[in-house]
């Protein structure tokens, strides 16, 4: 059986029974699945591998869990009520609640983690794993990300 490549919503190979529940995870159990399954791949597969195979083998092993996983995610960018089409895409998106951005590079670098905070900004999303695999440990590799971010003219527009 091979696996589509980059595309938008995986295939589902899971047995539709396995996904009863999966609703009412809540965010860390739900990151705790996500996270579990990446040092499962990482540990058959290791480093060095392109960050396209991680991917696949990481929406397969989430689906076989029962949860939705839609990857390359297009990511709107609206912007004085004009949407544009800048072409950005959140590598995972799971249960419409967790943007996973996926990395194989020696270091993890600052923007690396502003680009999932915008992706989890733009989405109107809490929590985003961004995820090393170019790393002996994988725990080494795994930073959560909370979007905490507040518009202080949201605070102006409560007050009037």
């Amino acid at each position: 059986m091979s696996l589509p490549a980059r595309s938008g919503n995986y295939p589902s190979f899971a047995n539709k029974n396995n996904s009863e529940g999966v609703q009412h995870l809540s965010m860390f159990q739900l990151t705790g699945r996500i996270i579990g399954a990446a040092i499962k791949i990482h540990r058959r597969l290791g480093p060095g591998l392109l960050e396209s195979a991680y991917e696949s083998c990481l929406a397969y092993e989430l689906d076989l869990q029962g949860l939705r996983v839609v990857r390359q995610k297009a990511v709107p960018l609206v912007y004085e009520q004009v949407k544009l089409d800048c072409g950005f895409r959140a590598d995972l998106l799971v249960e419409n609640r967790v943007v996973v951005e996926l990395k194989c590079k020696e270091q993890v670098h600052p923007v690396d983690e502003v680009q999932l905070l915008s992706h989890l900004r733009l989405l109107d999303l809490q929590v985003g794993l961004l995820i090393n695999f170019h790393v002996v440990r994988l725990r080494d590799g795994i930073r959560r990300i909370v979007n905490d971010y507040k518009d202080d003219n949201e605070d102006l527009k409560d007050e009037s």
